[in-house]
């Protein structure tokens, strides 16, 4: 066999590797995005004050960072009590 065609057939084979470890490492983030979303669904439902304790926190982190003004704040969490206390 030629140096040329040696050197084809390793250029070929590291290449098909890389495609191999590229695929896998695609699929194992697959099966571990898989995993998480199971465990967000499967994982039990908090208690409405939770809820709202959690929705206040993440509210007042959004004035914090000046994505939200503070009466879009009270607004939006006015509006999420009604439903999840509602439900409750």
């Amino acid at each position: 066999m030629s140096k040329q065609a040696v050197r084809y057939v390793t250029k070929s084979a590291a290449a098909a590797a890389g495609s191999i470890g590229v695929a896998a490492a695609s699929a194992a983030s697959a099966v571990a995005a898989a995993a998480l979303a199971a465990s967000v669904v499967l994982s039990p439902v908090a208690d409405a004050a939770s809820r709202m304790d959690g929705v206040h926190a993440d509210l007042l982190r959004a004035v914090q960072l000046n994505q939200i003004t503070p009466e879009q704040a009270a607004s939006f969490e006015a509006k999420l009590a009604g439903r999840i206390l509602g439900d409750a």
